[in-house]
């Protein structure tokens, strides 16, 4: 009986050990579970283009511009306030300035008499270096000055300039958006792409590893041979190599859409579409002539071309003169030594004795005009300059229209290829994807031979994979036509 309860205890503990460990087990797979997916996000297209817009680097620069561009604007106009400054100066002057002056005989050299100049053996005519007795060794002063602008055409000019650069800034902003969006549309289609071309194989592994298990049934029936089995599994071994080189190619390409969008590369990103939900379709060209101003790149050059304009404005505007209000008030102070600077000694001013501490306030208000008459034609050259810069732009200008219509024209003829490209892949994967069931069909019923199947395998394969690579193509030349006549842009 003890021998029987024991041997029940220890089943029990070892049955209680076992049920320990399985729930440690499911609670370890659930938090590694949770681990991985409670990092990951589904994104859309618009989804991964609007994170991108927020977080790449590039975009964020462009945002950082405008709020500088803002700061400048309202720096310029802080020029046209009054500007205020101060000053307090303490000085000790330990050797002083010498002021001359020269002797004439008869006493009339208010400095030195006759009597004096006998003592010092000087003669009529000649100079002396005396020290100054107008001043003390130690000085101080405070100053307050204001000025502010009246007119001054530069200054106009300034303003309209920062507001310009504020919108060239702006128009920056939306070309490098501009430039996101494409890039991250790329990158998400080509996942896209990649992640449809893994199922396809997926599904042709489990095609063909079911002709392979029945071929291999057949030749153990006596109805195949060893070589049929064998062709079978080295398409078989090839499409285990393609679904590797495909899961790196989806490696890859999903790090490149975290990279343009500035996604976490720790997180998972999944995305949330299908290639059924593009539109492949002829991008509506305009009825009329080319709106240039809808591109973001040409938005830019044509700012560029206004600041120009301003340039040369400028350049005028420094000939005009300027007007100015100044107003100043300070005080000041002497003293024998720099610590009486502060404790001023008790003296005499005419007939009033001047107490510690003293300082004595001066003040002045007045209009400055400011007037460059002649510049050795120095400005004159500028403007020649920055007017010969200006049909540099109108240059420009013009050789992007040209460009941009041989975009256009170039984009348009891509989609078109791109598109009957398609769909002529389209009808080779649908063709090679029917000659396939009926020779696999035509096999299974001892009317055809092993390596036709093998060879409409192949032919099926390299049309499934040419018509991806002519979707791909189409989708890319779909957005660079859109690009180009800047809807691409726009439609966010």
């Amino acid at each position: 009986m003890r021998s029987y309860d024991l041997m029940k205890s220890d089943h029990n503990q070892s049955l209680h050990m076992k049920v320990k460990l399985t729930l440690l087990l499911l609670m370890t797979a659930t938090w590694l579970s949770a681990q991985e997916s409670g990092g990951s996000q589904e994104f859309t297209l618009q989804q991964c283009i609007d994170y991108a817009l927020e977080n790449n680097v590039n975009a964020k620069n462009a945002k950082l511009d405008e709020e500088i561009a803002k700061a400048k604007v309202k720096e310029t106009v802080g020029i046209g306030l009054p500007q205020v400054s101060g000053t307090v100066t303490a000085q000790q002057s330990p050797t002083q300035q010498r002021f001359f002056t020269q002797y004439t005989a008869g006493g009339q050299s208010f400095f030195i008499d006759d009597a004096t100049a006998a003592q010092l053996g000087m003669e009529d005519g000649d100079v002396a270096a005396l020290e100054n007795i107008f001043a003390l060794k130690g000085n101080g002063d405070a100053n307050l000055s204001i000025n502010q602008i009246i007119f001054n055409g530069s200054y106009i000019v300034g303003l309209q300039a920062s507001k310009a650069y504020k919108d060239l800034a702006v128009k920056q902003a939306n070309q490098t958006k501009e430039d996101v969006m494409l890039q991250v549309s790329k990158a998400f289609y080509n996942l896209l792409i990649v992640e449809e071309r893994l199922d396809l194989v997926s599904s042709n592994m489990r095609r063909l590893d079911t002709l392979f298990r029945n071929t291999q049934a057949m030749l153990e029936s006596g109805f195949a041979e060893q070589i049929d089995v064998d062709r079978i599994r080295v398409s078989l071994n090839n499409l285990k190599v393609g679904e590797q080189d495909l899961k790196n190619m989806k490696d890859i390409s999903v790090k490149l859409l975290k990279f343009q969008m500035n996604y976490p590369f720790h997180k998972v990103l999944i995305l949330n579409g299908e290639l059924e939900d593009v539109a492949l379709t002829e991008v509506e060209l305009p009825s009329e002539e080319m709106e240039y101003e809808e591109r973001p790149d040409y938005q830019v050059m044509l700012v560029n071309k206004e600041l120009q304009q301003l340039n040369i404005k400028n350049k005028y505007a420094e000939a005009i003169p300027s007007i100015s209000a100044f107003a100043s008030l300070g005080y000041n102070t002497q003293s024998p030594d720099f610590g009486g600077i502060f404790s001023t000694n008790a003296s005499f001013e005419g007939n009033d004795r001047i107490g510690p501490d003293k300082w004595y306030g001066y003040s002045a208000i007045g209009l400055r005009l400011n007037w460059n008459l002649f510049t050795g034609l120095q400005r004159n050259f500028q403007i020649q300059q920055e007017k010969l810069s200006l049909l540099k732009i109108e240059n420009g200008l013009e050789a992007m229209e040209q460009s941009i219509d041989m975009e256009i024209q170039r984009s348009k003829a891509d989609l078109e290829n791109a598109i009957n490209k398609l769909e002529v892949q389209q009808e080779s994967m649908d063709l090679a994807s029917n000659i396939y069931n009926i020779t696999q069909i035509k096999y299974e019923e001892g009317v055809g031979s092993n390596l036709e199947v093998v060879e409409a395998d192949n032919d099926l394969k390299e049309a499934q994979t040419n018509y991806y690579s002519a979707l791909y193509d189409a989708i890319i030349a779909q957005l660079e036509l859109k690009k180009a006549i800047g809807t691409l842009y726009n439609q966010q």
